[in-house]
């Protein structure tokens, strides 16, 4: 029998984008989506910034990274140990011992809780920053100054001095073995978060993770030294493996990758963190597209809109605002054969379900609020608030779940480290343009031919693959030896496959060469 926490990971790589789509039980429970090309300020980051301007009103400051909107460091975020990294900026320089400069640089009293921006930071100094969270409508990245370096089991701290260990570890042997191990192999001027999945892990494993983020940290020194303009030192792991790192469990079945190298990747970063899992990596080498092929276009198509159908016939409303997002339950046609009070807190739980889901499919942040369907009784407004906290417990994102008010209306505040997910699932139709009239199939059909007669005649013999949305496909196959599709075979003379793509408009028609090349 399939676990319940079963999970699949479907990576799609394309020419501009990977998305990266995780699958519970075959149904999608998180989308995510990096670009392949030029950067983008992702969470995670390490740049070398330079301070803009001072706000001693707010204790803060905005700090310049390269972005177009200036960034922001507040105060408490500076990190207790800021001097330290300021004077390693200070000393670093290509003719130095990088390591010697590092190693001998003492942590000296944290700064005050209770100090001012002004007495830290000065207009043009440059500082060492890392985004916390990613610009987000017309605010800048949220910085910290104090690096930290995420890896599966151990988050590495430069310049700190103290082991901390998961609050989750409820072994006291285990949280001991854990402490002394890390504290043996860190090196001087480092300290360490040992993370919940470290839990029984062997000194190797932990061992080559540690080096692995030392050296990542290390690495970017000499671009420092031999720059101290405002430059990125270095990012997180691309987004597939940060997907993997804080994801990956003993539930993962599947990771299932449409592209070589990065399957090797993936591979190889598995192999470092969870060496017993790397089998559960596979190249996918079908012709159909890979979301396609694993239902992800038609579960995006289904719950990207802003009407999201539920079960039996409820379905949810949602609207995204400046401040916050709206969700409105509706019954819809729901049939009403039990006591009207019960159906409404079967309708309401239902809603949940999906509205968990869609916080996390969606990265929905900020505030959010759900108007839920009246129910008189107390016990089941105590009930249903329960069932929502219970469902939003396997979010990784910090939350809070506020009880209904007497609108029947729930908060819920939801950690917004970058912006939410949206997705436009209303087509235009390519050959209408939005006034809701077509040429008839007998004009489209027309306008293939008159492609392929001048593909046929400017490559003789070589084959020929026609990509079509399902419904023109349907179209040009009706009828088996009589179809267009096998009219045309005969007329051109040419080896001609045809391939329904579910993602295409319903005119939408597209040549490709034997090596997947798209012909214009």
């Amino acid at each position: 029998m399939e676990s319940e926490s079963a999970k699949d990971l479907i990576v799609d790589v394309g020419s501009t984008e990977v998305s990266i789509a995780l699958m519970e039980n075959h149904r999608l429970i998180e989308l995510d989506k990096e670009s392949s090309q030029g950067h983008s300020f992702c969470v995670g980051d390490v740049f070398l910034g330079k301070v803009k301007k001072l706000l001693p009103s707010l204790n803060a400051a905005f700090v310049d990274i390269g972005d177009e909107k200036e960034a922001f460091v507040h105060y408490l975020d500076l990190g207790l140990y800021f001097n330290a990294y300021d004077e390693f900026v200070k000393r670093l320089n290509p003719n130095t011992n990088h390591k010697g400069v590092y190693s001998h640089i003492k942590l000296e009293s944290p700064l005050p809780k209770d100090g001012r921006i002004e007495n830290v930071l000065t207009q043009g100094q440059m500082i060492l920053v890392q985004i916390v969270k990613e610009p987000i409508s017309t605010k800048g990245s949220r910085l910290t100054a104090e690096i930290s370096l995420a890896g599966r089991n151990i988050v590495l701290l430069p310049f700190n001095n103290r082991v901390s260990v998961s609050q989750k570890i409820s072994s006291k042997e285990e949280r001991r073995r854990l402490e002394l191990l890390v504290k043996n192999i860190l090196p001087k001027n480092y300290g360490a978060i040992i993370r919940t999945a470290a839990e029984g892990k062997n000194a190797q494993v932990l061992d080559a993770e540690l080096l692995s983020l030392v050296d990542k940290w290390e690495s970017s020194w000499r671009r420092l030294a031999r720059s101290k303009s405002v430059q990125l030192l270095f990012t997180e792991y691309s987004k597939t493996t940060v997907v993997l790192r804080d994801l990956l469990n003993d539930s993962f079945t599947n990771i299932y990758v449409n592209d070589e190298n990065t399957c090797e990747e993936i591979r190889k970063y598995i192999s470092l963190i969870s060496p017993e899992q790397e089998k559960i990596v596979k190249l996918y080498r079908e012709k159909e597209p890979i979301f396609d092929h694993f239902e992800v276009t038609r579960q995006i198509k289904s719950s990207f809109g802003k009407v999201v159908p539920i079960k039996q016939g409820a379905y949810l409303v949602i609207e995204h605002t400046e401040a916050l997002h709206v969700v409105d339950v509706n019954s819809g046609t729901r049939s009403k054969n039990k006591e009207q009070e019960q159906n409404t807190f079967d309708v309401n739980c239902n809603a949940a379900e999906e509205i968990a889901r869609q916080m996390r499919l969606r990265d929905m942040g900020g505030i959010i609020i759900v108007d839920f369907i009246d129910m008189n009784t107390q016990e089941h407004k105590a009930a249903l608030l329960k069932y929502m906290q219970d469902l939003m417990a396997s979010d990784k994102a910090k939350h809070n779940v506020l009880p209904l008010t007497k609108f029947g209306l729930m908060q819920i505040t939801r950690q917004r480290v970058r912006p939410a997910t949206e997705i436009n699932t209303l087509e235009v139709c390519p050959v209408c343009h939005g006034t809701g009239k077509i040429s008839s199939s007998v004009v489209i059909d027309e306008d293939i031919e008159r492609k392929l007669s001048t593909l046929a005649s400017d490559r003789p013999g070589r084959p020929l693959t026609l990509r079509v949305s399902p419904i023109l496909g349907a179209y040009l196959k009706r009828g088996l030896f009589k179809s267009i599709l096998s009219q045309w075979k005969r007329k051109y003379r040419c080896p001609l496959t045809l391939e329904e793509v579910t993602d295409f408009t319903v005119l939408q028609n597209e040549f490709y060469d034997e090596e997947g090349a798209r012909l214009e």
